[in-house]
């Protein structure tokens, strides 16, 4: 899907995709797996690429929860 349909898909699937979500029944798409290549000859490092909808409800659920956890963690913790 490219980014220019995504605004429409989302507002006819909305509700379904809510819907899903807080029955614990969202199952994200396989996620699209390239090679990009190393300066090292005949080497690649791989990449997956989610789907736009799949990395826009995950960076919902990022926004949320960061909220809910980041005032817990000391100033002196990193977290990776």
């Amino acid at each position: 899907m490219q980014m220019d349909g995504l605004l429409p898909y989302l507002k006819e699937h909305q509700s379904e995709i809510i819907r899903k979500i807080w029955e614990g029944k969202y199952k994200p798409n396989p996620v699209r797996r390239i090679e990009i290549p190393k300066e090292e000859k005949g080497k690649a490092r791989k990449l997956g690429i989610p789907t736009v909808v799949d990395r826009l409800i995950q960076q919902a659920v990022t926004q949320e929860l960061t909220t809910l956890f980041e005032p817990q963690f000391s100033e002196n913790s990193y977290g990776y």
